[in-house]
């Protein structure tokens, strides 16, 4: 069953495909534009922004609070009938200090606000709070997939492994065309996108 989609396409690998192409270009574009300047860090309102320019010509439902239930492996995600109390809740959680930015990171991943597409969407945001807040961003290049993916997982619990993760990965190289474009080659990298460089569409 292929998610709803813009472009008419019912076969799950080639949307897969389509949507890897299309939302790399939006986001290489959402860097050179200068859009991701506009974005409001740290705020739903600012990350909704950042998933409907991503996905907004693929997805009727891009940048809009899911209206579904939703679950990986064995976790579910914030209920639907919690989703916007937990949403105001993380929009008023502090971001001054690299801790709290994780912390804050964290309880948006747990909230997964869109029916597709978030991990991609929240890892921009977190390094928009970063670069804000404490002039760093993550060098995704050098967080390992497997580490990464398992201490997402285990942050629900305690949030040690993927501050120490991330931690040891800060850059200041905070405005690198480059790093930014290997960032989001790995952050698909993570969900199984792998065919294109964001670089090269």
């Amino acid at each position: 069953m292929t998610l709803e989609n813009k472009l008419g396409i019912t076969d799950q690998i080639e949307l897969a495909r389509a949507e890897e192409k299309m939302s790399k270009q939006k986001a290489r574009e959402l860097f050179d534009s200068g859009a991701i300047d506009k974005v409001q860090v740290g705020t739903f309102a600012g990350l909704a922004f950042i998933h409907a320019y991503l996905f907004g010509e693929i997805y009727p439902f891009a940048g809009k609070i899911r209206d579904v239930n939703i679950s990986k492996g064995d976790f579910r995600f914030a209920p639907l009938m919690y989703l916007e109390a937990s949403l105001a809740h993380i929009d008023a959680m502090p971001q001054s200090s690299f801790e709290q930015i994780i912390e804050k990171y964290v309880e948006m991943n747990i909230a997964h606000p869109f029916r597709e597409g978030n991990g991609r969407a929240t890892r921009i945001w977190l390094d928009l709070m970063l670069k804000y807040e404490i002039k760093a961003v993550v060098d995704w290049n050098q967080v390992d997939k497997e580490e990464y993916l398992s201490a997402m997982q285990r942050s629900v619990v305690k949030d040690i492994e993927i501050k120490h993760l991330l931690k040891l990965a800060l850059t200041d190289k905070i405005d690198d065309r480059a790093l930014f474009m290997k960032g989001i080659d790995v952050s698909y990298y993570y969900e199984g996108y792998s065919e294109f460089k964001t670089e090269e569409l």
